[in-house]
């Protein structure tokens, strides 16, 4: 899911050269980045907008008024096909080209298209290797924790290109897809996604919230783990920033 440039798809399939590999990448037509794929490997990539994917996201009814309504895309991935690895890499482009109303959205509606999709196709016991950004947000905590119900979490933080950004990666592996909690995860993700682009601002609103614990609720329930998970990744974070040339460290006092 939003495959490009390319580095993580051209190493799975160098590993599993036998591997089925559909994937997807907004055009560079439309603001996306190119994919630096040997020719023999593009023909796998799928050059589309994933947040169109209206009837994989269980919408076929699109309403003739809507901004977008002539650009919603038919099904692209069979109800049967299952993956054993799920790679969703994408945030929003600045360079992406797109109606008003999505630019408030558009975070929420890239997001859950991708795990929702990645999840529904997910083979059980697969892992799912997930792109996040600013781990003290509270959406970003609400989807660890909702990833731990049914897999086995674990965040990883690159050392080249990642360390002075909030960015890091989810690895959730043994993911039981099947689990009454990963069912209704995919139900909220995909009902998110139908009020972010379809939805009055208060649908949106009263989606984004739906089903949300406490804080109190999710610091007893996962802010222990929170710690633990999150300790390398601030760490590696601090310790980069702290020698940036554009930090003044006159102590030069280590972080970690």
């Amino acid at each position: 899911m939003c495959a490009a440039p390319g580095g993580f798809l051209a190493t799975a399939m160098k590993l599993n050269p036998e591997a089925e590999v559909v994937a997807f990448s907004l055009p560079h037509s439309d603001g996306g980045y190119y994919v630096l794929l040997d020719r023999d490997k593009k023909g796998c990539v799928k050059f589309l907008d994933i947040t169109m994917l209206a009837a994989d996201m269980g919408v076929t009814d699109i309403p003739e008024k809507h901004p977008d309504a002539g650009r919603f895309l038919p099904r692209q991935l069979s109800e049967t096909q299952l993956f054993d690895l799920v790679i969703c890499d994408g945030h929003v482009l600045r360079t992406h080209t797109r109606a008003p109303y999505r630019e408030t959205r558009e975070p929420a509606r890239l997001k859950t298209t991708q795990l929702a999709l990645g999840l529904e196709h997910i083979r059980p016991g697969g892992t799912m290797i997930v792109l996040f950004h600013k781990l003290g947000y509270w959406d970003t905590v609400c989807y660890l924790r909702r990833f731990a119900k049914f897999s086995s979490v674990q965040l990883y933080k690159p050392t080249e290109g990642h360390t002075q950004r909030s960015s890091f990666y989810m690895v959730a592996t043994d993911v039981k897809c099947q689990d009454p909690e990963a069912i209704l995860a995919i139900e909220d993700w995909k009902a998110l996604w139908r009020a972010a682009t379809f939805g009055t601002e208060k649908d949106f609103a009263e989606a984004l919230r739906e089903g949300e614990p406490s804080a109190e609720e999710l610091l007893e329930e996962f802010g222990s783990e929170l710690v633990k998970h999150g300790k390398k990744v601030w760490e590696t974070q601090a310790n980069a920033l702290a020698q940036a040339s554009y930090i003044k460290n006159p102590n030069n006092v280590n972080l970690s």
